[in-house]
């Protein structure tokens, strides 16, 4: 290849060879250049990922179980949030440093390290899990639509198709624009929940006492509790940060990485903070409301089942007769918001597990497609309370998915052939496996003792008994199976950094003729990310 002044970058095709693959340096891109130096100032280029990602953290399935929490038990579930707050940041940390140190994302790294039949499994769980994140984006959609123009919900499924179409229409005016339009909407109905705690007045002591003692009290905390857990950590997050962190052209030097990952870091942290304080507020409203004394009968009848679709009277205080509709146009945006999200972290799931890449709005339809089905059904035989649940049931399989996703990241980021001198501390791999081995223990706890309460309560005869539970623990046996698998397997491919710390790794890249491999953004990231049909000219 001929001597070209613009800088290259490696990729790996998952069985050890390498192809160079051109930086975009089209002026016109939208890409985001880091200055070489070093200032605080650098910290508004890398903003950003961690604000798209937490988007996730503050969609209509948080806002079902933050209010069914509240209502049902008042502030004593805020420490799950709390919890799964700094879990969060943690994982989201290593998660963009696995991206800014290799240059790959997660689907990638496990294209590349798992046979293929394991690399399909979890490319399926990976695809079940953005159909899970997507029903309620789905259903709130719906409800949306039912408090603004009176549609039923199930009308409202079918016509949520249409926002695919919608979305992307908005997206030729640039991505950014339109994040700024919708945060700007959901922050909205942030400061009406946060004025609301001025009216509600939850008791202060209350409140600490919730986010700081962990309490559950009965199998129903449990359920909602592990609910909250699902829809604050998200599987399909862990590979849309990883990914999203590629979008930037940073230093190709060692400090330059360093200096990435730990604003990346700050970055994630403040707004991981917003979606904690969003999330705390809607349950501490919902709590207080809802244990009011003085509540109206209709409102109380409405606390006893507490869905998106009756939680505007919780605003009534702060906006009076507009409460439902404001509610509405924030639920629509936060709806819509995470669809962005979710159609990402879509293509970087098929491009990484498949080494395939689809249009965007095939792929956003496709997944809406895959929601709407059983969105469609529960609200047709259950209606709207039909349709609140399966927000909950969505969570919590994005709960019981979770370490299909988490582990291979922690595994990933905790090897030092993978990310050299920026391995995990011992401090970050014993708290991150912690964390992870407490999910998976509640996960497992729930699954089975659900399972057992099930049959017992059930009133089928001994031998459908018999057969129902051995079926149901075969079942419970193949998760455990699937989870030790990527715990005790241990990696063998080895990346070469970006970052290149070690001297095997720089003599690596002056043999290949490449010693410019730090070059960000990824061609192909950024792609994905800016649908408005530009060009990029191809480097010979």
């Amino acid at each position: 290849m001929a001597a070209s002044s613009q800088p290259q970058f490696i990729v790996s095709t998952g069985n050890g060879n390498f192809q160079n693959a051109p930086l975009i340096e089209n002026s016109e891109s939208d890409q985001i250049v880091v200055p070489e130096k070093k200032s605080w100032k650098n910290l508004f280029a890398y903003m950003g990922p961690g604000f798209l990602v937490s988007i996730a953290y503050i969609d209509p399935g948080n806002f079902e179980t933050d209010l069914q929490a509240g209502a049902q038990y008042k502030y004593e579930l805020l420490w799950i949030i709390l919890v799964a707050s700094c879990a969060a940041l943690i994982i989201q940390s290593l998660a963009a440093n696995l991206g800014v140190v290799t240059g790959k994302h997660l689907a990638e790294h496990c294209r590349m390290e798992y046979p293929k039949v394991p690399n399909f499994i979890l490319w399926v769980l990976a695809e079940i899990a953005i159909v899970a994140c997507d029903i309620p984006e789905v259903i709130g959609t719906a409800f949306a639509l039912n408090m603004l123009f009176s549609i039923p919900v199930w009308c409202g499924v079918l016509l949520t198709g249409l926002s695919t179409l919608v979305l992307l229409a908005l997206q030729q005016y640039g991505v950014r624009k339109l994040e700024f339009l919708i945060a700007f909407l959901v922050f909205t109905i942030a400061t009406c929940f946060f004025v609301e705690l001025g009216y509600a007045k939850p008791n202060s002591s209350e409140v600490l006492h919730g986010l700081f003692v962990p309490r559950l009290k009965g199998n129903g905390a449990t359920g909602l509790a592990i609910s909250l857990l699902g829809a604050m950590v998200m599987p399909h997050n862990l590979f849309l940060h990883s990914a999203l962190v590629l979008s930037r052209k940073i230093p190709r030097s060692v400090n330059g990485i360093k200096e990435a990952c730990r604003f990346y870091m700050i970055e994630s942290g403040f707004a991981l903070t917003v979606a904690f304080l969003i999330n705390v507020s809607v349950i501490s409203v919902s709590g207080a409301v809802c244990s009011s004394s003085n509540l109206k009968p209709d409102d109380q009848k409405s606390c006893q089942d507490l869905d998106l679709n009756k939680a505007s009277f919780l605003l009534e205080n702060v906006v009076g007769s507009w409460s439902s509709k404001l509610f509405a146009i924030a639920l629509l945006a936060s709806g819509q918001s995470s669809t962005i999200t979710g159609t990402y972290a879509g293509q970087y799931v098929m491009q990484g597990f498949l080494d395939l890449r689809l249009k965007p709005w095939i792929r956003n339809f496709l997944t809406r497609c895959l929601a709407i089905v059983p969105s469609l059904i529960v609200a047709i035989i259950g209606g709207s309370a039909g349709a609140g649940k399966l927000i909950i049931i969505a969570s919590m399989i994005l709960s019981f998915e979770l370490p299909f996703a988490l582990i291979p990241l922690l595994k990933f980021t905790s090897s030092k052939t993978k990310m050299g001198s920026c391995v995990n501390s011992v401090v970050i791999s014993t708290t991150t496996w912690i964390i992870g081995s407490l999910i998976m223990g509640i996960n497992i706890y729930y699954l089975g003792t659900s399972f057992v309460k099930l049959l017992l309560h059930s009133h089928l005869k001994l031998a459908a008994m018999v057969f129902c539970g051995i079926l149901g623990f075969s079942g419970m046996l193949v998760y455990m199976a699937g989870i030790a698998y990527l715990v005790l397997r241990k990696n063998k491919e080895a990346t070469h950094l970006l970052a290149l710390i070690e001297p095997e790794s720089q003599q690596m890249a002056n043999e290949s003729g490449n010693a410019s491999v730090y070059g960000l953004p990824r061609e192909d990231v950024v792609s994905m990310q800016l649908p408005q049909g530009r060009t990029v000219a191809d480097v010979d």
